[in-house]
């Protein structure tokens, strides 16, 4: 191994040492369940070229989709600050695990489309559970080490899965479901056996309200919306992410369309899986870097960093210069992705009340959503008008307003936080590793 490999390796061991144990066994499930991310990433090119749906009819049932991932996860945040964390994450992505399963079972139907509604309602109402589990079992400390950890084991998942489903698209349908559901089911087993429920008792609320230099954690005896109209910044801050994953949807919707009509269908279904593992490639390999580089900074500048990386990255993808060139699109918006998933998770659980924290997952994730759900609708229809081409400007522009966003939005709650001391750098945990 060369010295810069060993240094990668012994930045990552020191990076990540020390944090709660369940967190270790929840990166390993995260690998896991993504190694069989095989079909939501390529339900769009299942859609358009098995059944025969054009773009915009696609685009709806994304829509759709999305509706109903955003009604399971406002049920999902409730039931998970209520009856538990893991209860609830294993009951419902066990049932969405089962009905990928089935749709293994029914062919090149329309009933496929259909049954991943409900499934996608029941994976979201566990969706909530699984953020407030990793908020519950760190704190402000390791917040960003141990979110970039787990993001990092989701990554690497995935850059075997859909390389793999790109080879099985064409003549193995069935066994893009059926290997969902199998990794699926084995990685919420290992959650099952090694994690222990999280749900805050009382004298950890207790010492969290007793905590200044966790304002915005502190317990709510209010409403969510109350709760959450108390956090202005927080609000704001949702609300641009808004577009944030508008922008980023472009991965799952635009870019295979991009690429099956520049090449075909076949040859575009490789090429996308290509792109996908190229993007989890980076992340596996500069995750850990740009971490440490990065850390020195707010998590909301960090954000608007990762903006204009998502700028450049899209806007590239309207010069077709070659299938290389798309690889390197795909590096520089995937550094935008990297830094702007970690961020975005370490603010809003810095600013999610300990009693709320289910909740406040379910509402971010709602809030945040509406751009990815609204967003194959929208484009579906641009692209029929424009052509898939002309969404590359168009991510450009709305790349450059959210970073604009999110620097004005950090530099106002610098000047009215400018007496709150800053975060001592000693670590806690809340279990022993």
């Amino acid at each position: 191994m060369s010295g810069n490999g060993v240094k990668g390796m012994r930045m990552i061991f020191t990076e990540y040492k020390g944090l709660p144990r369940s967190i270790y066994f929840l990166f390993l499930a995260r690998i896991i369940n993504s190694a069989g991310w095989f079909v939501f990433p390529f339900l769009t090119l299942f859609m358009k070229h098995k059944l025969g749906v054009s773009e915009d009819e696609v685009g709806v049932y994304l829509l759709i989709m999305s509706i109903a991932g955003g009604a399971g996860s406002l049920l999902g945040g409730k039931l998970a600050d209520h009856m538990g964390r893991k209860f609830i994450m294993i009951t419902f992505q066990t049932l969405s695990a089962l009905i990928l399963g089935a749709c293994g079972f029914l062919g090149d139907t329309i009933l496929v489309p259909q049954l991943l509604i409900v499934g996608s309602f029941f994976g979201s109402i566990a969706g909530p559970a699984n953020g407030a589990m990793v908020m519950d079992l760190t704190t402000p400390d390791n917040r960003q080490q141990s979110m970039s950890l787990i993001y990092l084991g989701m990554n690497i998942g995935v850059a075997v899965g859909p390389l793999v489903a790109g080879f099985l698209f064409e003549n193995y349908t069935r066994w893009l479901f059926w290997g969902d559901m199998i990794t699926s089911l084995l990685g919420l087993a290992l959650v099952m056996i090694f994690v222990k429920d999280t749900l805050p008792g009382q004298q950890e609320i207790e010492e969290i309200d007793r905590n200044e230099e966790r304002t915005d954690e502190k317990s709510e005896s209010s409403g969510i919306f109350t709760a959450l109209l108390k956090r202005p910044f927080l609000l704001i801050f949702c609300l641009i992410t808004v577009i944030t994953s508008f922008v980023y949807s472009q991965f799952g919707f635009s870019i295979p369309l991009h690429l099956t009509d520049l090449y075909g269908v076949e040859d575009g279904a490789i090429q996308f899986g290509i792109v996908t593992t190229i993007n989890a490639l980076v992340v596996v390999f500069l995750t850990t870097r740009l971490m440490v580089h990065t850390r020195r900074f707010r998590p909301i500048f960090n954000v608007a960093l990762a903006s204009l990386a998502y700028a450049l990255g899209f806007g590239m993808m309207f010069f077709q210069i070659s299938p290389w060139w798309f690889y390197l699109a795909t590096i520089v918006w995937t550094l935008g992705e990297i830094i702007s998933s970690v961020n975005i998770n370490v603010y809003v659980a810095n600013h999610s009340p300990v009693t709320h924290r289910g909740r406040f997952n379910s509402i971010y994730g709602i809030i945040q959503g509406t751009g990815g759900a609204i967003s194959p609708w929208l484009t579906g229809m641009f692209i029929v008008s424009l052509g898939v081409r002309w969404v590359w400007p168009l991510t450009f522009v709305l790349s450059i307003i959210m970073m604009v966003g999110f620097i004005v939005l950090g530099k106002v709650e610098s000047r009215s936080r400018a007496h709150v001391k800053p975060v001592p750098d000693a670590a806690e945990t809340k279990e022993s590793t």
